[in-house]
């Protein structure tokens, strides 16, 4: 077929379009499309055009490619895809093992999407076949084509990625839209720009659009060439340099001048050790590195590392700290003067600083402050600093799993540094600093180790005078180093990393003390904060408590201190809009400016009728309560539970179930029932065994029939025998009874003697009884009921 003869089929439409169906279903594809002309393969994923490719198969096999126009959107979107796409049949279809589908199509022509009348469970569409036309004159169309295909010749002389078969194809394709769409496909383009030549059924238009960006294209090879020649001369330029810079050093050696600076440093960082004394081996590993510093070529990449190294050596506080007096009068009056009350822990706090007092070189156990959140326990480690004089540095350790982020990682890993340990004796300059270990309770095992162990070392008194960071990989001691963990719980902490600490609880506070603490600290710091003078203010104490009950009731400090800070800066607000306001803070202020307070039922705190009792529990944010409910459903029998209970609160269940069958002689009751014990506020997890007795007293209400004596909150594990164990945290369970008003509460008799350490300012205004049987219990809140016997 002669010339002639191509440009006239070019320019009719193909009537393979009659044979073409008028409904397809439609197969998104994300990246590049495919043009009409070429057999190719396509992988079709699991999900929801699987079906579609197999309905196709069943039928002619013709199936539309569309263009999606966002890859991060839902592919099963109509509004995602282009108007335009390409009709294609399957040549042959081959099931894979993960679900996908491979598919060989052969492209065929253009389409136009009228509309799409099934979405689901697949995408099927109207459509029409536009035919191709010239758009232009046909020498004009010849002129572009000519243009086009000196273009890119041009473009495969220069770009090493064309094959023998593209440029063979090249030559043979003689017809403008084929040839248009086949420059197009081998282009490196956006989706967009892809789009733009799918949708040009004109051929003069299509030729324009592909001749620009093959344009582009070769403009950008042309200018990549140009960097990688540059990129030469530079290498080889570096090259010559180095072997001049060579040259110039070993005239300057000869003659002894022009000592390099970093050398002298190095060299007196050598001395510096040798004078110290430090270990035989730090002198000698630092000495080997100095010699590799200056035989080592500065452009190279080794000597950054070597450099680097030296410098973190230099850097840190190989010398024996000055001695610093501890003065416990002083340290006392810096305690009093950050933290209202915890009498109980500043004491410790003193004792152990007298300790280090009378022995300096003792190395003592660790600090490890446990509290709920916003108690002070970081205020009180940077109180031990000052108290010491010595820097503090704080870093949490809270969500870390990879143990390099305490020792360090090897040198032989590209951009290796030392452990947050070093580089805490590096920035503060010292070797005796307070190192605050914050949140040592949610540190986490993961793929790159455990950094819970890698704290083993630091944290041993026995082991860290020899510490080895990954990085620097000499021992440096550490013994002087004063750490302070905190945590909320102990419980996630490996036992044997909480045996080298030494543990000091911080409870929450009672009312009271956070009246106190507001006036003494918060008001002044939240007034300054948001600009305003606080001496122009007043707030009535009744107002205060209501504050604290009714809008931040918690067992620290941290949510009191939000929620005033929201109420000044709306009267900051009114402050610089000259609004009209009370300069006196009263509680029907509190709604104007806060809105309703969150916390103002006590429906839950109160048990009112037969089968509910109040429990004292504690959790990593302090002391709370717990109203067990329990009621009888139709069943077989057994005990159903809700409330997101731990296993070990299930067990109590069960036990105070046993017990309370046997004890109540009412075995009758149980009969063809199910008991439903339920623990409100059920998205807060809750396990520990001290809701034993809670849980007894209210099985045995709800088999009597009776409501408990009003007042009482109880904690205490119990057994099948009615024994009533020792429980933990129970001062933290007074505040909490305390914050909700509960005046009476049972505890375990064996906690007598935790008991007798809490403050009498804690205990106040409640009543306690201590039990050590459930028959004590049952006297206490049944008082009319006779006393039972097992």
């Amino acid at each position: 077929m002669d010339q002639n003869d191509s440009w006239e089929s070019a320019t009719k439409l193909v009537r393979i379009e009659d044979a073409l169906p008028k409904q397809i279903f439609l197969l998104p594809i994300k990246v590049r499309p495919v043009f009409p002309g070429i057999i190719t393969p396509l992988i079709v994923p699991p999900g929801r055009f699987i079906p579609s490719i197999e309905e196709t198969t069943k039928s002619a096999g013709f199936i539309g490619l569309i263009l999606l126009k966002k890859d991060e959107s839902d592919e099963d979107s109509e509004n995602n895809i282009y108007q335009v796409g390409i009709v294609a049949r399957i040549l042959k279809k081959i099931n894979l093992p993960d679900g996908s589908i491979n598919i060989l199509v052969n492209t065929i022509q253009r389409f136009q999407i009228q509309n799409i009348h099934t979405k689901k469970p697949f995408l099927m569409a109207n459509v029409t076949y536009p035919p191709e036309e010239f758009g232009t004159s046909k020498n004009n169309i010849k002129a572009l084509m000519r243009t086009l295909l000196v273009l890119t010749k041009e473009l495969a002389q220069n770009n090493p990625l064309f094959t023998e078969d593209m440029k063979l194809t090249m030559v043979n394709v003689n017809e403008p839209g084929k040839m248009s769409d086949f420059v197009c496909s081998i282009l490196n383009l956006e989706k967009e720009e892809y789009q733009t030549v799918i949708e040009a059924t004109s051929l003069g238009d299509r030729l324009e659009k592909v001749l620009l960006f093959l344009k582009k294209e070769i403009e950008l090879v042309i200018l990549q060439r140009k960097i990688q020649d540059q990129i030469n001369d530079k290498i080889d330029s570096q090259q010559r340099q180095f072997f001049l810079r060579e040259q110039l050093k070993a005239i300057q050696q000869e003659l002894g001048i022009g000592e390099d600076k970093s050398d002298i440093k190095y060299d007196q960082l050598v001395e510096r050790l040798k004078a110290i004394p430090v270990s035989e081996e730090v002198i000698r590993e630092v000495g080997r590195e100095v010699e590799k510093a200056k035989n080592t070529d500065p452009i190279g990449s080794d000597y950054n590392v070597v450099r680097n190294y030296l410098d973190l050596v230099e850097a840190l506080p190989w010398e024996d700290p000055k001695p610093k007096e501890v003065n416990l009068i002083n340290a006392r009056k810096i305690l009093n003067r950050d933290h209202h009350k915890l009498e109980d822990v500043k004491e410790r706090i003193l004792e152990f600083l007298a300790v280090r007092k009378l022995n300096p070189k003792g190395r003592g156990t660790i600090l490890c402050l446990v509290g709920p959140p916003g108690v002070g326990k970081t205020s009180i480690a940077k109180s031990i600093a000052e108290a010491l004089g010595r820097k503090f540095y704080r870093f949490s350790v809270g969500g870390v799993r990879d143990e390099a982020e305490i020792k360090g990682h090897r040198r032989t890993y590209i951009g290796a540094m030392p452990g947050k340990i070093l580089t805490a004796l590096k920035i503060t300059g010292e070797r005796d600093p307070v190192i605050l270990l914050d949140e040592i309770d949610k540190m986490s095992q993961g793929f790159q180790g455990d950094p819970q162990a890698s704290l083993l070392e630091v944290l041993d008194p026995e082991q860290n005078a020899t510490f080895r960071d990954h990085y620097l990989d000499l021992p440096f001691d550490l013994s002087q180093v004063f750490f302070i963990a905190t945590a909320n719980t102990f419980e996630p902490i490996p036992r044997v990393l909480l045996d080298r600490m030494e543990v000091i609880q911080l409870s929450g506070y009672i009312t009271e003390e956070k009246v106190q603490i507001f006036q003494k600290y918060l008001w002044n710091k939240i007034f300054t904060k948001n600009g305003l003078l606080a001496k122009n203010f007043s707030i009535q104490k009744n107002t205060l408590i209501t504050l604290i009950n009714s809008y931040s009731r918690e067992s620290g400090l941290r949510g009191l201190e939000k929620t005033f800070d929201k109420l000044v800066r709306k009267l900051a607000l009114k402050h610089v809009l000259k609004e009209k306001y009370s300069k006196e803070i009263r509680e029907k202020d509190l709604i104007a400016l806060l809105g309703a307070p969150p916390f103002v039922d006590d429906r839950m705190t109160k048990p009112k009728q037969p089968g509910t009792a109040l429990g004292l529990a504690w959790t990593s944010a302090g002391g709370s309560t717990l109203l067990i409910e329990a009621v009888f459903v139709p069943g077989k029998g057994g005990i159903l539970l809700t409330g997101q209970m731990g296993k070990m609160m299930e067990e109590s269940a069960n036990i105070a179930l046993s017990f309370i069958k046997n004890y109540s002689g009412l075995e009758s009751k149980f009969e063809n029932k199910t008991i439903h014990l339920h623990v409100p506020d059920g998205a807060t997890p809750k396990d520990g065994p001290s809701a034993g007795i809670t849980m007894a007293s209210a099985l045995y209400s709800l088999v009597l029939g009776q409501t408990i004596a009003s007042g009482f909150g109880m904690t205490g594990e119990l057994t099948l025998t009615g024994e009533v164990l020792a429980i933990g945290g129970l001062r933290e369970k007074i505040v909490a009874a305390k914050r909700v008003g509960v005046k009476k509460i049972i505890f375990p008799k064996d906690n007598e003697s935790a008991f007798k350490e809490i403050p009498d300012y804690v205990k106040k205004g409640v009543q306690f009884f201590p039990v050590s049987h459930f028959d004590e219990v049952s006297s206490l809140v049944f008082p009319k009921r006779k006393k039972q016997v097992v």
